[in-house]
């Protein structure tokens, strides 16, 4: 399993220097604290929150006090906001979760993973390939309930999308299930007949499921860092989020606009894929999700 640490090794890597100087303790130089902002605007930290995150560090600075970090660490959690852990059980049986997203963002792996972990939470999950636009993703989605032991159901290629989630959110209700994963096919966020297809596959588990969807969540890719974010809005006007899961971290060195994301659209952020295996994909803890930016959890690890 992927540790916080090595995931966010990249993006870490982009301010190391800078933060080395600040944790020596003492009053940040103004040079160490422009070498600072220009490497957190580079990790795609929101140019507003950096902006925040300095006018904080130069009055600790003026001030003369020795706790740059800690206010550092201080503001970047609070920018993350403050959201009840997402537990899998809940009185509503099925719950029908609806993953979007664009194209090779990872959605059908995602989905994918999160049976694995609602399964482990004792929930019995049922698997939906609602990409009929691709085989491929449809006997991908087959291979992983087969080898999750989940059930699944599937349209043909070139299927109407609507209609297989209507028939999953059934199938759901028949077989006791609780806990329905829709994946769903990729699609350019700047496609207006796709994102209104989208709408109708919710629409679509509504007639058969009154409340559904009842979780809307986005994976996006954070190799794309900001132009993940464009994404985000987009999907958000279509079909409002309820939350967001960050695949690919420890590809990227952009890992900074999840800050954004979170601040922009004020969903929660669920899950964050640390790794490729299927125990990679955890639970968004905002607190281990800083101390592994700013190094600290190596620094209790060499204590």
């Amino acid at each position: 399993m992927a540790s916080w640490l090595s995931a966010l090794a990249r993006t870490r890597k982009l301010f190391s220097d800078a933060l080395s100087k600040l944790w020596k303790g003492g009053a940040p130089e103004g040079v160490t604290l422009d070498e600072l902002e220009e490497n957190l605007v580079r990790a795609d930290v929101p140019v507003p929150l950096v902006g925040e995150l300095m006018a904080h560090l130069h009055r600790e600075a003026r001030r003369g006090g020795p706790e740059a970090v800690a206010v550092l660490r201080k503001q970047l959690r609070a920018a993350l906001g403050h959201h009840a852990d997402f537990a899998w059980a809940s009185a509503t049986r099925p719950r029908a979760i609806l993953i979007v997203g664009v194209n090779g963002s990872g959605k059908t792996t995602t989905c994918a993973k999160l049976a694995h972990l609602a399964k482990h939470s004792g929930q019995r999950v049922l698997l939906a390939a609602g990409d009929t636009f691709r085989a491929a993703g449809v006997e991908q989605l087959k291979w992983w309930a087969n080898h999750l032991k989940c059930e699944i159901v599937a349209g043909a290629t070139g299927a109407d999308a609507a209609a297989v989630a209507f028939d999953a959110a059934a199938a759901a209700q028949a077989r006791g299930s609780d806990v329905l994963l829709l994946d769903t096919a990729g699609r350019m966020h700047t496609k207006t007949p796709l994102m209104q297809e989208l709408q109708k596959v919710a629409t679509a588990l509504a007639k058969k499921m009154p409340g559904a969807p009842h979780e809307v969540w986005l994976v996006l890719d954070a190799t794309l860092g900001q132009n993940a974010l464009v994404q985000a809005r987009q999907f958000h006007a279509a079909i409002p989020l309820t939350g967001a899961i960050i695949a690919k971290v420890d590809g990227s060195s952009k890992a900074g606009f999840v800050f954004a994301v979170a601040r922009e659209l004020g969903v929660p952020i669920r899950f964050i894929g640390l790794g490729e295996g299927e125990d990679d994909l955890q639970p968004f803890d905002a607190g281990h999700f800083v101390a592994a930016l700013l190094g600290d959890e190596e620094k209790s690890a060499a204590s």
